[in-house]
């Protein structure tokens, strides 16, 4: 196995993050409690948790749908205000994780552990990481080049000065950087690593145990419907993970519902043929290894 170097950025930006988010608790509980701060955060957080899932995932990483200029400059924008990484990098590392699930080329292995999966992967250099240059789709989009170009001055812009300059509105500035930026993102950042982590970990393989990917409910809430990790890395062209209407997958359905207004197109489904199919070949696998 390749020796890890500390990324050191990484190493001390995120305790910082979560340092400068627990004293957001602090700041909303003993100083300065604001509805605006409030709104402002559940605003950035489904504004940014769209951009990851239906963006940086199911668009960028996975092609499963188009979406329209303006569409893909907003999940640009607020992907960035995720501090996930620029699309192109976020993108890139994405796809080698679905080449190599559950190999040392995997960067978020979950055959290291839980937490070398869920967080650990995201503290040290990786040699194996993805030549950008393998990802020519992405980088024909002009849009997508300009985010991973300036994605610094974007966190920056996202994370500090957007929420420090609409907190001045209602007289919080302190608690809109602290809660809309910095608690905010940690959240995120934990949602998005569930998946990672949970999503491989505890659930169901309705369709596959050949991969430790699997579905689960709870992983699904915490980040926008990415929790049917199964189904996803059975059928990773579906622009949907919860692919049963019962499923919450609110993610689908914002791609879906913009299709109406033409700024998705071309959504892309897996027959229910092939989904059953799936289904029973893999039961019958499963009660073949245990009639063994």
């Amino acid at each position: 196995m390749t020796k890890k170097q500390i990324d050191w950025l990484n190493m001390l930006f995120l305790p910082f993050a979560h340092l400068m988010a627990l004293g957001g608790l602090v700041w909303m509980v003993f100083f300065h409690f604001s509805w605006g701060t409030l709104v402002l955060a559940a605003v950035m957080t489904v504004f940014s948790g769209v951009s990851v899932t239906g963006g940086y995932h199911r668009l960028f990483a996975h092609p499963t749908y188009k979406a329209a200029w303006p569409l893909r400059a907003f999940y640009l924008f607020f992907g960035a205000a995720a501090v996930q990484n620029s699309a192109l990098r976020w993108s890139a590392d994405h796809r080698v994780h679905h080449k190599f699930t559950d190999t040392d080329a995997d960067p978020y292995n979950i055959k290291r552990g839980f937490w070398w999966a869920h967080i650990g992967w995201v503290l040290f250099k990786n040699p194996l990481r993805a030549d950008l240059s393998k990802v020519p789709d992405l980088q024909a989009d002009a849009l997508v080049r300009f985010q991973h170009k300036y994605y610094l001055p974007l966190v920056v812009f996202s994370l500090g000065l957007l929420p420090a300059g609409l907190g001045l509105l209602w007289g919080d500035p302190v608690g809109a950087v602290l809660v809309a930026g910095f608690f905010r993102v940690v959240f995120q950042w934990h949602a998005t690593f569930s998946v990672n982590s949970f999503a491989h970990y505890i659930g169901n393989q309705p369709y596959s145990d050949e991969i430790s990917a699997r579905d689960s409910f709870i992983t699904a809430i915490l980040s926008m419907g990415e929790g049917y990790h199964n189904f996803h890395h059975r059928f990773q062209a579906d622009y949907r993970n919860g692919v049963r209407w019962y499923q919450f997958d609110p993610t689908k359905w914002w791609v879906w519902t913009l299709s109406k207004v033409k700024l998705t197109s071309d959504l892309r489904r897996t027959p229910k043929r092939a989904i059953e199919a799936a289904r029973q070949a893999n039961k019958a696998r499963l009660a073949k290894t245990q009639t063994a």
